[in-house]
């Protein structure tokens, strides 16, 4: 296959990578993978041989302890092909693809799992088509080899929550085959367990976004390191994200909200309080309203406070990363206009 993302030639020793930077750098976060290492990076490797696509492999050990780190270190030592990057404990997937991302050096980034239920014959598919002016190709699993109960149903769950609340509509948001453009990695940031919410991150950023249906393996070996226990940090890790998406550049604008409701809603209470005191004579200090008026009026100050923390922090944020607030994805002008 041709395509703007894959030089003309490649080095001969192990499908190296040329002189010029490499097509597509393979980021593969791996803990307690080592009977499956051998396999996935020997089919990665004859994949994109096979289709002369010039490539690298990044394989980050997340805190193994079954060997893997060992057998990884071995291979980088004697293939031209492979990077190992050992990390100093288990810090989670999210850190071991941020790694990943660091380390790349490729035109184009592929993510995939090291547990081979991603099928890296997929790769140059997504890379067709993410040179069809895509930021991002992102894998669905449409005939996924799981449990029903505590992969398939809880996955599904997850999938329609964060479509409908981030807007960006794909079916798979746990498949980790993905594509990216270099220039899209290196605009975002993950922290937390963010590496669920990727699309999200890039629909942020501005990115063009597609899906292409993907194959999917059983298990070969080992077990799933994920459950179902994973559902409540994933409803925390998208409430992150909708607050980004909403209100990044803008904290104010929904803390500043939020406190004037409540301000208003104290001062009204306030003012009937106030009349039913002088006008009516009545007692109001063993009114549970008062207490709320009061706790209103404080919640709505505590707000306003809030938020412009919020903006300090977002200003300190973009201008000490020198990280604008905007994306521009081209810039087009005729260099012999006159000025």
């Amino acid at each position: 296959m041709r395509s703007g993302l894959i030089p003309e030639r490649m080095s001969e020793e192990n499908g190296a990578i040329s002189a010029n930077l490499p097509a597509v750098s393979v980021v593969v976060p791996v803990r307690d993978e080592v009977e499956s290492l051998p396999h996935l990076i020997q089919a990665i490797a004859s994949t994109l041989s096979d289709s002369q696509i010039s490539y690298e492999i990044i394989c980050v050990d997340d805190g193994s302890t079954d060997g893997s780190a060992e057998f990884l270190k071995q291979q980088a030592q004697i293939r031209s092909d492979l990077k190992a990057v050992i990390l100093r404990r288990n810090y989670g997937q999210t850190a071991a693809m941020s790694a990943g991302f660091n380390y790349a050096v490729g035109k184009a980034v592929v993510t995939l799992d090291a547990d081979l239920q991603n099928d890296p014959v997929d790769i140059p598919m997504l890379l067709a088509k993410l040179d069809e002016g895509y930021d991002l190709v992102s894998g669905w699993r449409q005939k996924r080899q799981d449990g029903a109960v505590n992969r398939l149903l809880p996955s599904k769950i997850a999938n329609w929550l964060i479509r409908r609340t981030t807007s960006v509509y794909i079916h798979d948001y746990g498949c980790s085959l993905k594509a990216y453009r270099s220039e899209l990695v290196a605009d975002m940031h993950l922290y937390g367990e963010l590496h669920r919410f990727l699309p999200a991150l890039a629909y942020i950023e501005g990115a063009r976004i597609t899906e292409m249906p993907v194959r999917h393996h059983a298990r070969r070996f080992g077990r799933s390191k994920y459950g179902i226990s994973r559902t409540f940090r994933v409803l925390m890790d998208l409430l992150t994200i909708l607050f980004m998406k909403k209100f990044l550049t803008r904290p104010m604008h929904v803390f500043g909200l939020l406190g004037l409701i409540s301000m208003v809603l104290g001062v009204g209470i306030g003012i009937y309080l106030t009349f039913v005191k002088f006008a009516l004579g009545e007692m109001i200090g063993n009114r549970p309203l008062l207490i709320l008026a009061v706790l209103l009026l404080v919640t709505g100050v505590q707000l306003f406070c809030f938020g412009l923390l919020a903006e300090l922090l977002m200003r300190t944020y973009h201008e000490s990363q020198g990280r604008p607030i905007y994306r521009v994805r081209e810039v087009v002008e005729n260099k012999n206009h006159p000025t």
